[in-house]
């Protein structure tokens, strides 16, 4: 099946099944919603927005959480960072997969609950088009830097 469908992607480029789920600049839209689900713990719109063979590979593969794991972790009440940014968003378009890497930082609260520290992470999140619908497949984050 996938030879025919890479196939036809290779004959008929322009087919809607071998197009991006979204115009790239919607698509870092979409990632940048997905930052702030993980943020507030938005487990509705990740619940639709994960790929059902989701995997994340937390740094230097210290963690690897699967679709039910992070919706496990983030039902559970827990500290709510302050932020969650995304920078230097680029997307690589192949058929109908888009990977797209840039810098995550992740601002969370100390313990006096005033001042705070960050964390960067470089981020590559593979995004597919699955039965017309947009789902995050994969997310690997590699730390970069702290203010620790």
């Amino acid at each position: 099946m996938k030879t025919l469908l890479t196939a036809l992607c290779v004959a008929f480029p322009s087919a809607a099944l071998c197009a991006p789920c979204l115009p790239l600049g919607e698509l870092i839209e979409r990632d940048r919603q997905y930052e702030e689900a993980l943020r507030v713990g938005d487990t509705a719109f990740l619940a639709t927005s994960l790929a059902d063979d989701y995997v994340w590979v937390h740094s230097l593969g210290s963690q690897i959480e699967t679709r039910a794991n992070l919706l496990a972790r983030l039902a559970q009440p827990g500290v709510v960072p302050k932020s969650r940014t995304t920078s230097e968003v680029r997307g690589h378009i192949s058929g109908d997969t888009v990977v797209l890497r840039g810098l995550s930082s992740v601002e969370q609260f100390n313990a006096d609950g005033k001042t705070w520290r960050t964390n960067r992470y470089q981020f590559m999140r593979t995004w597919v088009n699955l039965g017309g619908a947009c789902k995050l497949l994969a997310n690997q984050t590699m730390k970069v830097w702290s203010s620790q």
